[in-house]
Parts: structure tokens; sequence; C-alpha cells
């Protein structure tokens, strides 16, 4: 579960929180997209509760944590690492700051204008750094 969360993470941009709420209906196989809702929970339909999440976030970071010092990084790794990486690869890879900043959400996008231009692509034509990579 936890590489699975992890390869979300690195391929979606997606912040901790969204991805442990994540559920099968949010993810649309033909558009190829997550919808991330931000909720503050869901009700179970069997019982009626309102619960947070299926697993814990400091459940994930100590998985993450445990496979960066088991890989021999030295750093400081959490999963808001992932976020970071897929804004740069997708900086990396030609597309422009507005794009990033909308698939990230955030609001504030006109400070950064002034250091670019503005590509047409938009939301739907973004390839994740995590296609060209092999899976498990």
């Amino acid at each position: 579960m936890d590489s699975l969360a992890a390869r979300l993470l690195c391929g979606s941009g997606l912040r901790v929180s969204e991805c442990l709420r994540l559920r099968v209906q949010d993810v649309d196989f033909e558009m190829n997209q997550i919808i991330v809702r931000n909720g503050k929970g869901y009700r179970d339909p069997r019982t009626g509760i309102v619960c947070r999440f299926h697993r814990s976030p400091s459940s994930l970071r100590k998985s993450v944590k445990y496979a960066a010092k088991k890989s021999g990084i030295k750093k400081h790794v959490t999963p808001h690492v992932f976020r970071h990486s897929f804004a740069t690869h997708l900086l990396e890879n030609g597309y422009d700051i507005r794009t990033v900043q909308e698939l990230l959400g955030h609001k504030d996008v006109k400070t950064k204008m002034v250091y670019t231009h503005v590509l047409k692509s938009g939301p739907s034509g973004v390839k994740s750094p995590l296609d060209k990579a092999p899976l498990f």
C-alpha cells in the first residue's frame, strides 16, 4: 500500500492528505485523471460514521523515511518531496509554470507569470513523470 501511495505522490503531485482520501470513484480512467476532493473525511455507508482516512499520514511518512534511509539517501526526505519533484519534472519537460500551479492547486499565479509565457496545454495534456517509470 505504501508503495502505491508513494507512486501516486510522485506521479501526480498529490498532497499526502489528498492521496490518502482517494477513492475508486475519484479516478477517471477514460480521461486519465484523478479528481481531488477537499473534504474533511467521508461517511462510511455501512455505519454512517464520518471517518478521516483509511490510513494514517504518519504511517506513510515513516515508510518514506525508512525507504530513503534504506536507499542510502542522507537528506531529510518526506512525502512532500514527491510533490516538489513532480513539479520540477514538469517544468524540466517544458510545461509552463501556470499549468504546473493549476495542477498543484495553487491559487495565485500572477507573480509567476512575469517569468514565463503561457502555453495552452492545460491539465488534460500533461503527462506524468511516472508514465516513463517501470511498473514495480
